[in-house]
């Protein structure tokens, strides 16, 4: 499916291990979106295993930058992190207005026994063990906005419901 004009925002989010990389990227394919991930973009800074403040500053102001050239450019995009705290998700509610891109915000979430298994499995990018999704856990700052909140399961029926919610929002899809 082509970019739509004007573009819109899906900021997919969730708690480490509940599988937001494996749905983005299926998401992202079935709509024609560009997909941004922080654990992509902080290895391709060289600072994997660095996670001072810093460092997560790089990591989420090099996202915003590619998330703005790919609005201004008339691509819609999904952003892929954790985005555990308010602030680390108002940047893009903020460039969606700067682009008049409608936003839409996805939770994925998971039976915490589901990300033990995960965590303690090598993944491609991420680094996060369970120790860090306890305390990523602990400091979850819930979602204020609407948004879909999505139990990580079945992937296409993940898309699939994520789709037809998307298409209740926005009517050029």
């Amino acid at each position: 499916m082509p970019d739509r004009t004007p573009p819109f925002l899906i900021i997919v989010t969730g708690l480490p291990g509940t599988g937001k990389t494996t749905f983005a990227r299926a998401l992202a394919e079935r709509i024609g979106a560009h997909h941004l991930n922080t654990d992509i973009i902080r290895d391709e800074l060289g600072l994997r295993g660095q996670y001072d403040k810093a460092s997560k500053q790089k990591v989420y102001q090099k996202m915003r930058n590619k998330t703005s050239e790919a609005l201004k450019a008339g691509r819609t995009v999904i952003v892929d992190g954790t985005f555990f705290r308010k602030a680390l998700r108002e940047p893009y509610e903020e460039l969606g207005v700067k682009f008049n891109a409608p936003v839409y915000r996805l939770v994925i979430e998971a039976p915490e026994e589901t990300i033990r298994k995960r965590t303690a499995q090598k993944r491609e990018y991420s680094e996060a063990d369970f120790e860090v999704y306890l305390k990523v856990r602990d400091e979850w700052e819930p979602l204020e906005k609407p948004h879909l909140s999505l139990v990580s399961a079945d992937l296409e029926g993940m898309v699939e419901k994520a789709f037809l919610y998307l298409q209740t929002q926005n009517k050029a899809l």
